[in-house]
């Protein structure tokens, strides 16, 4: 019998970081930095107060909503999270069958494991893909041909990153040392987490970056695939290059880590279809203003104009209901997830997704609305547009 059975984020957080080699648990766990903005993502969250009602007949609460054209259980997606699939055996295809289960929108990162169709044939249901502005436009433009193939209609484009961030955790567990004394260093951590080399080091092959098989020689070798991708950062990725991308793809398409209103504009400007207000889980820039405090601002500059998503520090039901109140239509989840799936596998992601319904169902009862569309900024303690509360938060 299990000592306790999870039931939080928290709690699959603990049983991740005993089951993942050290530097695969940190590679998620871990942020940019010092980790302020990291700590910020949760502590602005947990500073917003909901506003509890009473007798206002909570019979027959509806937590279904539309997330970019989509109907779904809740206002959730699973975000894209690389490695996803050495934090569990075949990951990504695990976590888009629990999320197709659940009624919501899972998507695949361009560094996950599994490729396209192998989370094509998860599902029975069309999923996200999330692509980079790669400096070879030829393997952006063959990607995101495949994953129209692949029945991918809503496509998530990370623009947070023209270089990768500074992340001291992957530095002290040799994630970032190439060569011998690198790969010794998580050859011992992986030697600690015997469960984990037979279940998903030896069970779960092959571990390869599986969407960029064609485009990376030796894609199974983690050295020689950072070597490639360091190559492929563009930094001078402009907006006249999302021109080039909106003219491309043919679906939805919604631009992540948007964190300025005049970016939230611009991305209106060139198309988009939504963005995802996100500082890329603190992991980028440290330290940098949190995603919910820059949330109301940017709902209010194109709330009306595009569907505004927020990304970090989404952690239970009740942060959702902030999010909406905040002016999101929904909300994506990254880290909780992969513990949930490290940690107990698709039977904690599904009991962790059925807790996050629950916790969003109480939350509604005791504010006393009964549908998604009636969560707005009444339902929180104060006036979040006009609050110094939040870090950033005033527009």
């Amino acid at each position: 019998m299990p000592a306790h059975f999870p039931s939080t984020a928290t709690d699959y957080r603990a049983l991740a970081a005993r089951r993942l080699p050290r530097f695969l648990f940190d590679y998620v766990d871990g942020g940019a930095g010092d980790e302020h903005t990291l700590a910020a993502n949760l502590d602005d969250f947990a500073a917003l107060r909901l506003r509890q009602r009473v007798l206002r007949n909570v019979d027959g609460i509806d937590t279904r909503a539309v997330i970019v054209g989509e109907d779904c259980a809740l206002p959730l997606a699973l975000a894209p999270i690389g490695l996803a699939g050495m934090m569990a055996r075949r990951g990504e295809a695990q976590a888009a069958r629990v999320a197709e289960a659940a009624g919501v929108p899972f998507t695949l990162s361009t560094v996950g494991i599994c490729p396209l169709a192998e989370v094509q044939a998860a599902r029975r249901t069309p999923f996200w893909f999330q692509l980079y502005m790669l400096r070879d436009r030829g393997v952006v433009a063959a990607l995101l041909d495949e994953a129209w193939a692949a029945d991918c209609r809503t496509l998530v484009f990370t623009v947070d990153l023209p270089l990768p961030g500074l992340r001291h955790r992957d530095v002290r567990n040799g994630l970032e040392a190439r060569g011998a004394a690198g790969a010794l260093l998580r050859l011992r951590q992986v030697l600690a987490r015997p469960r984990w080399l037979r279940e998903v080091a030896l069970g779960g092959k092959p571990l390869k970056f599986g969407c960029l098989a064609q485009q990376v020689p030796n894609a199974s070798n983690l050295d020689a695939f950072k070597a490639w991708v360091d190559t492929q950062f563009d930094p001078s990725v402009t907006w006249q290059d999302i021109e080039w991308l909106r003219a491309r793809w043919k679906g939805r398409l919604l631009l992540k880590g948007i964190l300025d209103v005049e970016d939230a504009r611009s991305a209106v400007q060139v198309g988009a279809d939504g963005i995802v207000v996100s500082n890329h889980g603190g992991r980028q820039q440290d330290p940098v203003a949190s995603s919910i405090s820059m949330l109301p601002s940017i709902a209010a500059a194109v709330g009306e104009r595009t569907e505004v998503l927020l990304d970090g520090g989404v952690r239970s039901g009740s942060d959702i209901f902030k999010a909406l109140a905040l002016g999101a239509r929904g909300v994506l989840i990254g880290r909780p997830w992969v513990w949930a799936l490290a940690g107990a596998g698709s039977d904690g992601l599904r009991d962790y997704l059925g807790m996050l319904r629950r916790e969003l169902y109480l939350a509604m009862t005791f504010a006393g609305v009964t549908r998604i569309a009636d969560i707005n900024p009444d339902s929180l303690h104060f006036d979040p547009l006009h609050s110094d509360s939040l870090h950033g938060g005033s527009p």
